[in-house]
């Protein structure tokens, strides 16, 4: 119930409120820099799911490039919606904390299912503050799927803050998981805390 979608489809609400949307040259060239980083992005994790290595060198390795390419702390914060308000510093650092463990893990559990996997770039489209890039992600034995990378600040600190495949975003089903867990458990975010705790354990198990 915790984690029915994982990064690694190749693959915080709307966008910043307040900020003016990206308007022609400056358009044009935000666009072009969150292309560049999709590209590059994209590459490193094929590189890391294609190439050699055990299961724990590829964690190692993949959860290095989630902390750069990423912004964990923001989507964290957004899946956890009005209850991040409500929690105190200290759960806010375990929940964070708890949040990369458990993408990181998702994402390596599934390695194997992912090899040979490649992916082609598309269009780069402004969304407000934001851009998203369009790619078309190809695996074995598997109808191609259409993804497409939310990107912020693309021209100075680009990255990642949503995932949308097949016009699904993660970030909302997320959240939206957690709120239903939520509103089944007290509203108690020690409750989620200790379901991520084991979610976590169980990931590492299956891998």
């Amino acid at each position: 119930m915790l984690n029915r979608r994982h990064l690694l489809t190749f693959t915080s609400g709307a966008a910043l409120a307040g900020l003016t949307p990206w308007r022609g040259a400056r358009a044009q060239g935000a666009a072009t820099h969150a292309t560049a980083f999709v590209k590059q992005a994209g590459a490193r994790l094929l590189a890391v799911v294609n190439g050699p290595g055990s299961t724990a060198q590829k964690r190692q390795a993949m959860a290095g490039i989630v902390d750069q390419i990423v912004d964990v702390e923001e989507i964290a914060r957004f899946c956890l919606g009005r209850f991040w308000r409500q929690a105190t510093a200290e759960q806010k650092k375990r929940y964070v904390a708890l949040f990369h463990e458990v993408l990181v893990t998702s994402i390596t559990s599934k390695l194997g299912e992912y090899q040979g996997v490649t992916f082609q770039v598309g269009r780069a489209v402004p969304d407000d503050s934001n851009v998203k890039v369009a790619t078309v992600v190809h695996r074995p034995q598997n109808p191609p799927t259409n993804v497409q990378w939310v990107i912020e600040n693309p021209a100075s600190d680009p990255k990642i803050i949503d995932v949308i495949a097949e016009g699904t975003s993660l970030r909302l089903t997320q959240r939206s998981d957690y709120e239903s867990y939520l509103a089944h458990n007290g509203n108690s975010i020690d409750a989620l805390i200790s379901a991520m705790h084991r979610q976590i354990a169980q990931n590492q198990t299956a891998g």
